[in-house]
């Protein structure tokens, strides 16, 4: 039996605004294993970064979670409190390594002191204690010791990037989110922050959450891949079968749209149009306005979550109901 460190059902996080609520996340269910690597995929605004802010309950005001469940380690985040959350939760048992290392860290404060300050929180570390176990974990990521005394804006993006690694690392989670990792890194700096990634994850036996727009980087480094679209997972799978065998529209947009190194080279395609609007998303399926494929129930039905493989599902009403999740 596998053992599930986080497991999502039916998570629902909506932003209310003045304009109207924007239904960011919309009815998203996943299970991730010890040791396991998901990719999560999808254009800009389909709700990934809102994904990752809800499982660790940092979902920026005026939104918030208002359904579902988030189990991580058999205790369920969203009755807890904000307290409880962050004494218990956050950090010790799933971290993140945010999007844009340079906004992730305080340009006031030394790096040793950023590393240093959840060990003194939540351990109870001194001071000095805390600076030792930091610069073992700069040393981990690749960097070091004497990094501790330097402040960020004395460090290039790749250094960053590894610090702020360090920084999800320190108080070993089980879990760690990476969203967007590479992000305005060259490509030599991507490749290594790429392999330590994996070398961390081989090492401590951690889950990844990897959050990209890039697929080559989930081919890379996942095991699964969920792939969303205006908030909704529209296609979830084993690597090899959402990369070879894609069945949502989405989906084989998204990889027709690359350029391939081998094989048989062919036109790249592009998808037209553009996400919809959360705040009023189409009726029926949310991608159907942009869809080669649509019916007429697409138009005017949510289609149903058709499990293809006991670990494949689609939510598509290309696959006929005669494959309807049995399950409920």
């Amino acid at each position: 039996m596998a053992k599930y460190v986080l497991e999502v059902e039916h998570l629902k996080t909506y932003y209310y605004t003045y304009k109207g609520i924007v239904r960011g996340v919309d009815d998203v269910s996943f299970k991730l294993e010890e040791g396991e690597s998901l990719g999560i995929a999808g254009e800009s605004g389909c709700g990934k970064s809102t994904l990752a802010f809800s499982l660790l309950k940092l979902v920026p005001p005026p939104g918030r979670i208002v359904g579902g469940k988030i189990v991580i380690d058999g205790q369920d985040i969203v009755k807890m409190s904000e307290s409880e959350v962050r004494s218990k939760i956050r950090w010790k048992k799933i971290s993140m390594v945010f999007q844009g290392a340079m906004n992730a860290l305080n340009p006031v404060y030394t790096v040793g002191y950023q590393l240093a300050e959840p060990l003194i929180y939540h351990k109870g570390y001194s001071k000095k204690e805390a600076i030792e176990e930091a610069k073992k974990y700069l040393e981990m990521v690749g960097l070091a010791p004497e990094i501790v005394n330097r402040y960020p804006h004395e460090l290039s993006g790749g250094m960053k990037q590894r610090v702020v690694i360090a920084m999800a690392l320190i108080l070993r989670p089980k879990i760690v989110i990476a969203d967007e990792p590479t992000t305005a890194l060259d490509v030599v700096v991507q490749a290594q922050i790429l392999n330590l990634l994996k070398k961390l994850q081989r090492e401590l036996k951690i889950s990844i959450i990897l959050i990209t727009h890039d697929l080559s980087i989930i081919a890379e480094l996942a095991d699964k891949v969920a792939v969303m679209y205006a908030g909704k997972i529209v296609e979830f799978g084993p690597l090899d079968k959402i990369f070879l065998e894609p069945k949502h529209p989405y989906t084989q947009a998204l990889l027709k749209s690359i350029p391939r190194l081998r094989g048989s080279k062919e036109k790249l395609e592009w998808i037209p149009g553009t996400p919809p609007d959360l705040r009023n998303p189409p009726p029926g399926c949310r991608f159907h306005p942009r869809c080669k494929f649509a019916m007429d129930i697409c138009r005017k039905e949510p289609p149903p979550e058709v499990y293809l493989e006991p670990d494949h599902r689609v939510l598509c009403w290309l696959y006929g109901k005669e494959k309807r999740n049995s399950q409920g």
